[in-house]
């Protein structure tokens, strides 16, 4: 690591002003966006389109395509269980290397796809990486980014995930004109470039300070906080709320600290946040658990996985219309995540997660009536394809603009730093289990209740996933190292009413 000097002559700190804290960094800003490229990996959505072309050319059947579709997501619980221990025992930085190389294996195996179990392998592989990169990239662009753009930052991870889930629509158009064997190949193997791009920038940009901290690393932490902060006298402020936030006296001048490590590790995290937990812990896990659940279960994966059979169902038969009206739904959702990233640290999460699945119920709605109508139609309603499209895009921007983006944002921030990566990892745990059960049931369910029915039923979760999040606490603007406070202050009031009621 290099020593202090050596960052200040690479790395020119500006003179303490009163606006120091509202500019951007552009050293965490660089880290951030490096370590988001492997969010963008996992979001490549290729598999939605390639399905249709390797169920043709490898003579599958629905149900081995619900499988291929569905198995990353059961493979990515596995990542994400080991992940949180992982990144915790070797760092961010070394984690995200790691999730790389997988995914490197992962898309060689895919583009190769001679058979479908070769396929399937490499599917596997890609949904450990996908369980890694879920955990690893917000928690990096949290620990990374100072506290008034912490919003914006940690976002990028989502935003590189819709991003290459633009990308993925892309290629499929695209790559739609090559020969049926070629065609999918190389729809599924270009993750391999980015992926191994990343595994080598990420050698070359630094560890996250927290972790450094939590390693007794004081002197390592304190040259990257110089690095990632706009001031000297920040970066050291900084390095004191979380020495202070890790147990380690806050005069200590020590370069290196030994610390005192939990000796059941991983399992003392699980233990603090399961057994007997203190009241803002609960209500933590509570809160990490409940935007994970309902970003998935409100029907935003099956939308997006589903869309060529929703628009078929719509009247659109024509494959590569298909997946033009894909490509277009991509666009609202890249547009408007980009949008969430500017509005998070102005508006406040708590706000666009309101907005967000207010609109999600009416469009969902609307989609539910037009589907329904459109079932029950003996004749084909040229109106039917042109709302359906419409609304559906609408839907999308409003996921994107509040439930998909503060999902990851809200819950890589208000664990505590030394549950936040075991706590992360329930929280895209239960998220993973979720999206396996929408994805892999999803067929099932709308050829029982009807695609209009199935429709309405997302809109009725999403009316309580609207009542939920107005319960939430507003996190916009304050330290990580604050999180526990915030999320104890309705214990502390409950108290002070109790003591007055009895005085």
């Amino acid at each position: 690591m290099s020593t202090e000097k050596e960052i200040e002559g690479h790395y020119q700190l500006p003179m303490e002003n009163g606006k120091s804290h509202d500019r951007l960094n552009m050293y965490a800003c660089t880290c951030v966006l490096a370590a988001s490229i492997i969010s963008a990996v996992f979001g490549y959505g290729v598999m939605a389109g390639a399905a249709l072309f390797i169920k043709e050319d490898l003579g599958i059947n629905d149900l081995q395509v619900e499988l291929l579709i569905g198995i990353l997501n059961a493979f990515a619980l596995i990542g994400t269980m080991a992940a949180g221990r992982t990144s915790d025992y070797l760092g961010r930085r070394y984690t995200i290397i790691l999730a790389s190389i997988i995914f490197l294996l992962g898309s060689i195996l895919m583009g190769y796809g001679p058979s479908y179990p070769i396929l399937m392998i490499g599917r596997c592989t890609t949904g450990i990486g996908a369980g890694f990169a879920l955990i690893v990239a917000p928690i990096y662009s949290a620990e990374i980014s100072p506290p008034s753009y912490r919003g914006f930052l940690t976002a990028l991870p989502d935003v590189s995930i819709n991003l290459g889930l633009l990308l993925g629509y892309m290629s499929n158009y695209f790559f739609e004109k090559l020969s049926l064997k070629l065609g999918w190949r190389m729809m599924l193997a270009v993750p391999a470039i980015p992926s191994f791009g990343l595994a080598i920038l990420m050698l070359k940009l630094v560890e996250s300070p927290r972790w450094l901290v939590m390693q007794g690393r004081i002197v390592e932490a304190k040259n990257v906080l110089l690095l990632i902060s706009n001031t000297k006298e920040e970066a050291l402020q900084r390095l004191q709320e979380i020495k202070v936030a890790a147990g380690i006296d806050e005069k200590c001048t020590q370069e290196i600290v030994q610390v005192i490590k939990n000796a059941e590790g991983g399992g003392g995290a699980i233990k603090e946040l399961f057994y007997k937990p203190s009241p803002p812990v609960r209500r933590i896990l509570i809160a990490a658990i409940g935007v994970h659940v309902f970003q998935q279960i409100t029907g935003i994966e099956a939308v997006m996985i589903y869309s060529p059979r929703i628009f078929e169902t719509a009247g659109i038969t024509d494959k590569s219309k298909l997946l033009l009206a894909t490509v277009g739904m991509g666009v609202s959702q890249a547009s408007f995540i980009i949008l969430s990233t500017f509005l998070m640290d102005k508006v406040g999460r708590k706000i666009l997660l309101l907005i967000s699945s207010g609109g999600m119920v009416v469009t969902l709605l609307g989609l539910g009536f037009c589907l329904t109508i459109v079932e029950h139609s003996k004749q084909e309603l040229t109106w039917a394809i042109s709302f359906t499209i419409v609304v559906t895009y609408i839907f999308v921007a409003f996921v994107s603009i509040g439930m998909g983006p503060v999902t990851w944002v809200y819950s890589s921030e208000i664990f505590p730093q030394r549950l936040r990566a075991q706590g992360l990892a329930i929280g895209v745990t239960v998220n993973r289990i979720t999206n396996v059960i929408v994805v892999t049931s999803f067929v099932s369910v709308y050829r029982k209740l009807t695609m209009g029915g199935s429709f309405f039923m997302f809109t009725g979760i999403t009316v309580l996933a609207f009542c939920f999040f107005s319960f939430l606490p507003e996190t916009k603007g304050r330290s990580l190292e604050d999180m526990e406070i915030i999320f104890g202050k309705k214990s502390k009031e409950t108290k002070m009413k109790h003591w007055y009621n009895n005085a």
